[in-house]
């Protein structure tokens, strides 16, 4: 478990250093995170202790945002002041995820009948 945490930060890691090297607009985790897609893709499989260390993760994933959460409370009078634009882009964001990942899983539905009727 820890090997796999420790990868975990490398991946983030990188990403951060990559973005930084390049100054792409990109926030560095999620470079990271492309990065360890492209190496889980490469690998052809997911290591059985990342599975198990990225589920327990998952599962307490709320405790993860409480910091985010009271450091946004800190900014509440610039949250006054532009609640529409971040009400917008909230649902707009949202709107956009949900798109995706309807059209992902109608991809890969459409993926498994056919290998289905093989």
């Amino acid at each position: 478990m820890v090997a796999a945490f420790l990868s975990l930060l490398l991946f983030q890691l990188a990403g951060e250093i990559v973005v930084r090297a390049l100054h792409v607009p990109v926030p560095g985790p999620v470079a990271g995170m492309a990065g360890l897609f492209a190496a889980l893709a490469i690998l052809g499989r997911v290591p059985e202790s990342l599975r198990t260390t990225s589920d327990a993760l998952l599962q307490r994933l709320m405790l993860l945002l409480v910091p985010a959460t009271a450091g946004l409370m800190l900014q509440i009078d610039r949250l006054g002041r532009d609640w529409i634009a971040i009400a917008v882009a909230g649902v707009g964001g949202t709107a956009v995820t949900l798109a995706t990942t309807a059209l992902t899983l109608r991809v890969l539905i459409g993926r498994g009948s056919r290998r289905a009727a093989e």
